[in-house]
């Protein structure tokens, strides 16, 4: 009965969701209540709603000051050179912007954390989108799909997981998937080219000989009065003390991107009707995207609270027949993708992947080979609505979530199959 309700509840989220009957904040929200009251949990669901966003304050926090602080340094004009400069190799042709923008994502997704990786991207990007009308849709799937290559990198959180839940050593899970990462992220590449062409197609190529002149004259007289060309070193050196302190992991992230927009406000707006000005600008981006994460620590505070998650796992084990037990590394790398989609990477990999696996032995199954192929579907879970940097991406862009969701779901399963692909040619996964 938990089993069944929990699906029906992540399925009734995602269709109405993807086919825009509700507002992904609402559905987060209404949807859990409503299932927690069918399963008889009526008295329960207050104290769940809450552990829920407790677990979840920190990061809904570090998302709203986040884009408070990029924000505040696009109106200060920070990225305005680098956009220019970008202009003045690409020529204005939207399918060298979008190759640029993979290469970009695949080089700082090397630190292993996606919400680092669309901080950097789309501060750098998103001007240089708009300056040619691209599709922002774009630039987010393209972003995405690069740092879900490299989100299984021994310091990213999935393979520390089945490291952890499996005894494993990262010689032994993730060295032999090297070479289909480098697949995979040529994939990406070809899927950036593809993008490219059709906006190309689209748009045409810009003829922009003007440089750092173009951003100007895109730029209206209340964009011009907010920047500040003076401040732009002393901006770029707090900039990149944040980001210094994202990779050094020095304080919690809430409180750094707490200080840095504290600084970044007072440096350059330091009258007080310029603050609340720039306030009012930003907020309302910040609030939508930390509430749909708030709301998303509702749904998952019930659905673990309320055990359907447990229940969910202990079903997708007994519905494995014996017969597919000897090929249970290529069922689990395809399966990995629609688990970890519909629950957190905690309940799959300390929940069911630990299960699976210790069935996969009885067939002559090794624990590396399920390791392995359990981390194949992360391009997939990324996408899910339980995980927060997806909706700061979103958010950055400033695109519908479930937008997103379907522009980059049918590429995303493509990673998934390139990278399965690979690993089964190579024998890294058994077929």
């Amino acid at each position: 009965m938990l089993s069944l309700l929990g699906f029906l509840m992540i399925s009734t989220f995602m269709y109405l969701i993807m086919s825009k009957r509700m507002f992904a904040m609402t559905a987060l929200i209404l949807i859990p209540i409503v299932f927690a009251l069918i399963g008889g949990f009526r008295a329960e669901i207050g104290d769940m709603m809450l552990e829920g966003v407790k677990k979840i304050a920190p990061t809904g926090v570090m998302l709203i000051f986040a884009i408070m602080y990029f924000g505040i340094m696009t109106d200060a004009g920070l990225f305005d050179p680098i956009v220019a400069k970008i202009l003045k190799v690409v020529g204005g042709d939207p399918l060298k912007v979008v190759i640029g923008t993979a290469v970009l994502a695949l080089s700082v997704s090397l630190d292993g954390d996606g919400t680092t990786t669309y901080i950097i991207v789309v501060a750098a990007m998103l001007p240089l989108y708009r300056r040619l009308r691209m599709n922002p849709l774009v630039l987010t799937a393209t972003a995405f799909l690069s740092s879900a290559v490299m989100n299984i990198l021994p310091w990213g959180g999935p393979t520390a997981r089945v490291l952890s839940a499996l005894h494993l050593d990262s010689s032994q899970v993730f060295t032999p998937l090297i070479p289909a990462m480098i697949v995979a992220a040529g994939w990406v590449l070809f899927v950036a080219y593809i993008f490219g062409k059709r906006e190309r197609a689209r748009l045409g190529i810009t003829v922009i000989t003007e440089g750092a002149t173009a951003l100007v004259a895109e730029a209206n007289d209340e964009e011009l009065s907010l920047r500040r060309p003076k401040l732009l070193w002393l901006n770029a050196l707090l900039t990149l003390a944040l980001l210094v302190g994202l990779f050094m992991d020095i304080v919690p992230l809430p409180v750094l991107f707490m200080t840095a927009f504290a600084l970044g406000m007072l440096i350059n707006y330091p009258r007080l009707g310029e603050q609340r000005s720039r306030l009012n600008a930003h907020a309302g981006n910040a609030v939508i995207v930390a509430g749909m994460v708030f709301a998303a620590g509702i749904f998952t505070g019930i659905l673990a609270g309320t055990k359907m998650v447990d229940a969910m796992s202990l079903t997708i084990v007994t519905l494995i027949p014996d017969l597919l037990g000897p090929h249970l590394p290529v069922l689990t790398g395809i399966t990995s993708a629609p688990f970890t989609f519909f629950m957190s990477n905690d309940a799959y990999y300390f929940g069911i992947l630990p299960l699976v696996t210790k069935a996969a032995t009885q067939f002559g199954v090794s624990v590396v080979d399920m390791g392995r192929a359990s981390l194949l579907g992360q391009s997939v879970h990324l996408l899910s609505p339980l995980v927060p940097s997806t909706y700061l991406l979103a958010g950055l862009a400033e695109v519908d979530f479930g937008d997103h969701q379907r522009f980059t779901l049918k590429w995303a399963c493509g990673t998934v199959i390139v990278m399965l692909i690979t690993c089964l040619v190579l024998g890294v996964v058994p077929l």
